[in-house]
């Protein structure tokens, strides 16, 4: 577990490792798997995930994501691993209530909106939810992360 997060501009550093994460993409499919972040020059996060992604009519397929963070002094910026890199959001945290911190933010693409949700939690955990809505996209994406010890 991890002791607290600190203040906005260390989590970051405190994501470095491992992560087991479920994910649920409502009505559409699941996915299990493994998150690992590890640091690169200038403060910077490599970012990759793979899984198993089970759709709803019970084909499974294997799924693998990846993205850059760069810290903030208010939190973070997370972008599509492209060449150059493309920004998908910036993350200002702030800590609400009950020891956890949490940042929001939105990503046009295309015609499809995305408004996404970071909450750190006092627990060590964090759960991502992208809420998808548009001409070819309409879903809500909840992904919770463990750290794997």
């Amino acid at each position: 577990m991890i002791d607290g997060w600190g203040d906005a501009s260390e989590v970051t550093k405190k994501l470095i490792g491992s992560w087991s994460f479920n994910r649920v993409i409502e009505g559409q499919a699941t996915m299990q798997g493994i998150a690992i972040l590890t640091p690169l020059e200038e403060g910077r996060l490599a970012y990759r995930e793979q899984g198993n992604l089970k759709l709803l009519n019970g084909t499974e397929l294997q799924a693998e994501r990846d993205y850059i963070f760069t810290n903030s002094d208010s939190g973070f910026e997370v972008f599509f691993k492209e060449d150059p890199p493309r920004l998908f959001h910036e993350i200002s945290l702030s800590a609400p209530s009950g020891g956890e911190l949490s940042g929001s933010a939105r990503h046009l693409c295309n015609l499809d909106n995305y408004q996404s949700t970071y909450i750190f939690l006092p627990n060590g955990r964090f759960v991502v939810r992208h809420v998808v809505s548009g001409p070819r996209k309409n879903y809500t994406m909840i992904t919770t992360y463990t750290r794997v010890r």
